[in-house]
């Protein structure tokens, strides 16, 4: 496989890939781009890469600035804007924690603690009232696990991670 049918395959996975971490494909794709390149590129270069529009290209690039994904670089001389991508993959994984954290566990965290104030009176409100505790505290020990892992090194993280495989 030659460096140009690689490039092609990683875009298409890692894109692929984007959708589980709950964000679309082409901004999954402009990510990999960004990984991948040597140097900052433009949203010229983007569309040009992706065949992509130039509203579609702006507006994933700045979502994975929103993400902490991806940050402008100026350059000397020049007018436009140029983007390169987070390459430490530890941050990577902290920023895409963190997003999906606000975006998924927090709200239904917030849910749950409404749902508390239920009362039970009856059979069905308690089997209710029980399977709510539990999420609740099972979503509650995720909540603060992942803040661990977010405050955490990559050494720390690494070193654990090993520990537990073995």
């Amino acid at each position: 496989m030659d460096i140009k049918e690689g490039k092609e395959k990683f875009l298409q996975s890692w894109g692929a890939l984007g959708s589980s971490w709950g964000i679309n494909r082409t901004m999954a794709q402009i990510h990999a781009l960004l990984l991948v390149s040597p140097e900052a590129l433009s949203a010229d270069d983007v569309i040009e890469d992706l065949k992509i529009s130039r509203g579609n290209a702006n507006m994933n690039l700045r979502a994975l600035i929103d993400w902490g994904l991806v940050y402008k670089e100026l350059k000397p001389g020049e007018r436009k804007e140029f983007f390169v991508a987070e390459k430490d993959m530890w941050e990577v994984i902290k920023c895409i924690i963190i997003q999906r954290k606000k975006k998924e566990l927090e709200p239904m965290i917030r849910v749950l603690d409404d749902l508390a104030s239920v009362e039970a009176n009856d059979e069905k409100s308690e089997e209710f009232v029980r399977v709510i505790k539990d999420i609740r505290l099972f979503s509650n020990k995720a909540d603060s696990t992942l803040e661990t892992l977010i405050k955490a090194d990559s050494n720390w993280f690494m070193g654990t991670f090993l520990k537990m495989i073995k």
